[in-house]
């Protein structure tokens, strides 16, 4: 394996030739292809890139030399041009030498799907703690911001799915579905049918392979439900588009886990709506349907960070503490807590009564106060809000599937896409993390705030 790595990477030439490292054999990069795909997912392929971050990154002695040498030009107040040629110097040897391999690799014909191949093998191996450490962490960062130029918009297709796609394109539709998942044939039928939109990008390295998709449902008003656009229905209508006012969009999934943090998921909203406009121009309102993940998550470690004792919860009015606990006949937090946990409790309507407005209250404070650095702390309402929408409409009972009831007590939300002001509110919340919110969010954050402590 060392063996193989040395001949595969190219170690960097001494500065002061000014030459570049020449390109290692074609051979060489596709010996390491070959040898790569060969190994046994897991342990083997763990031990090689292992290998490749920690012996074949940046020279830290070259490094630590001309870090000295760029303060003692500066100490020195040596002419610019020295100065400026020190810094030079140093950051030439602080590339990692593994960047030149991928760089060479990239250039072999399928060298580029190979590289989103193995950096979804480091994304993978690093959250299942097969591979770690620093050096490790460094080389995915490192291979995720070339993939990134790699895979900007100038390089990638938008492209629309219907039934009439290849079945090896739909098939991959359906199994790379992360949001809702496809459960037959007959739903993915209409998920590309009429009333419904699916597009994706690809690369036009990579032609046809779905990098990241996109499902949009066209409505005549901003759904509240997720049932309503994925529901089973015995036969298709012919699409009316004079009934189409509304984009929703209703789900995007990653589709290659090597292009996890490259920013395609913007991009390819932005593309969605410009093609939208252009088919249907009628349409006038741009929306998500999206759902909570780690809301319940949240709540029930909110949850225990309160006293045991259900009436003296600061998260509950008194009234609502008297409702829950004259149908529980039981007040602890603890009760409450394995309620939530089981979702047998949407079956009863008179809890999903009393729990209504405390839990849209908690919900609207985790979207909208929670934060994470200064963002937004869920992912979703993060990437929404990054692309200039407003956190708009908080819908009870939006998902009442098992997953949905599981991750955020049924609920949805839209994030609503003003054209005009996407823009700005980008830039207000990059900036100063300012997060447009209705009315109807406002009110529910307030409601929180006047009952809680927090």
């Amino acid at each position: 394996m060392e063996e193989l790595l040395s001949r595969s990477v190219p170690l960097l030439p001494p500065y002061e030739t000014k030459e570049k490292a020449p390109p290692p054999a074609e051979r060489r990069s596709a010996e390491f292809v070959r040898y790569y795909r060969g190994l046994e997912a897991g342990p083997r392929r763990a031990e090689l890139l292992g290998c490749l971050a920690r012996d074949f990154g940046a020279d830290h002695g070259r490094v630590a030399e001309f870090s000295a040498k760029v303060l003692q030009a500066r100490e020195q107040e040596r002419e610019q041009g020295a100065l400026l040629q020190a810094e030079d110097r140093l950051r030439y040897y602080l590339t990692p030498r593994y960047r030149a391999l991928f760089q060479h690799l990239g250039r072999l014909e399928g060298g580029l799907r190979f590289l989103v191949e193995l950096r979804g093998d480091l994304v993978e191996g690093l959250a299942a703690k097969a591979v770690d450490g620093p050096h490790v962490k460094e080389m995915s960062g490192v291979l995720k911001n070339m993939l990134s130029e790699w895979f900007s918009t100038g390089f990638l297709n938008l492209e629309r799915v219907t039934w009439q796609s290849p079945c090896e394109v739909l098939q991959k539709i359906s199994d790379s579905e992360a949001v809702h998942p496809v459960r037959n044939w007959v739903d993915l039928k209409r998920r590309v049918g009429p009333y419904r939109r699916c597009y994706f990008f690809s690369h036009c390295a990579i032609p046809g392979e779905p990098l990241i998709i996109l499902h949009v449902a066209l409505t005549s008003d901003i759904s509240s439900s997720i049932q309503s656009i994925v529901k089973d229905v015995e036969s298709l209508e012919t699409e009316d588009a004079d009934k189409i006012t509304t984009a929703i969009f209703y789900s995007i999934s990653l589709a290659q886990q090597g292009l996890q943090g490259v920013e395609l998921g913007n991009h390819l909203i932005k593309q969605v709506v410009k093609e939208l406009q252009k088919d249907l121009p009628q349409i006038k309102a741009f929306s998500s349907l999206s759902p909570i993940p780690g809301f319940m998550k949240w709540l029930l470690g909110l949850l225990s960070s309160q006293t045991k004792e259900l009436g003296r919860n600061e998260l509950f009015t008194e009234s609502e503490r008297q409702e829950i606990s004259e149908i529980t006949e039981d007040s602890t937090t603890e009760t409450l807590k394995k309620l939530l946990s089981n979702s047998e409790w949407v079956k009863s309507e008179t809890l999903v009564k009393a729990l209504h407005s405390p839990l849209m209250r908690l919900c609207a404070w985790y979207l909208y106060g929670e934060k994470h650095r200064g963002y937004a702390l869920n992912p979703v309402a993060n990437f929404h809000l990054q692309n200039g929408a407003e956190l708009w409409r908080i819908n009870w009972m939006g998902d009442m599937s098992p997953r949905g009831i599981t991750a955020s007590c049924g609920m949805m939300v839209n994030y609503r896409y003003f054209l005009e002001d996407t823009a700005s509110n980008s830039a207000a919340y990059l900036g100063t993390k300012h997060i447009k919110a209705s009315e109807q969010v406002l009110s529910l954050v307030s409601q929180f705030q006047q009952n809680s402590k927090l």
